[in-house]
């Protein structure tokens, strides 16, 4: 998987790493039990601090993206521990998500079309414009 850190952006880097590795391990580029470079590889490769690289993997581990081996490293393994306490998080996210559409006059009916064309690619595995616009 490639990651490509924007550092003229206002996101967080630790942030934009996570983002990535969770978007990599949903469009099946990362997959259960697979190893990510350690830390200092994956500092060294991005031009970033290692502090900000565990930052993001400690951030993966206690959402349920990964598990921290002494032998292997990072791993991916996704944790679904209760599908409602799931639910719940996102529901939060969703929920500021929707407060900034409405507050850009952003209708629920181009909400719902963009979260069926989200889900869609997710299902078709095509990502090239999902990939061009998060650029």
């Amino acid at each position: 998987m490639y990651i490509k850190i924007d550092f003229n952006s206002e996101e967080a880097i630790y942030m934009q790493l996570r983002n990535q590795i969770v978007m990599g391990i949903a469009r099946e580029q990362l997959h259960d039990g697979e190893s990510l470079p350690s830390v200092r590889q994956l500092a060294n490769s991005l031009g970033v601090n290692m502090h900000t690289v565990n930052k993001a993997y400690a951030m993966l581990r206690q959402e349920g993206y990964l598990s921290l081996d002494r032998r292997k490293g990072a791993v991916v393994s996704v944790q679904i521990s209760n599908k409602v306490t799931e639910v719940e998080a996102i529901h939060s996210s969703i929920q500021m998500i929707c407060a900034q559409a409405i507050c850009k006059e952003i209708t629920c009916e181009d909400m719902h079309n963009i979260i069926n064309e989200i889900y869609s690619k997710f299902d078709s595995k095509d990502f090239g414009i999902m990939e061009e616009n998060e650029k």
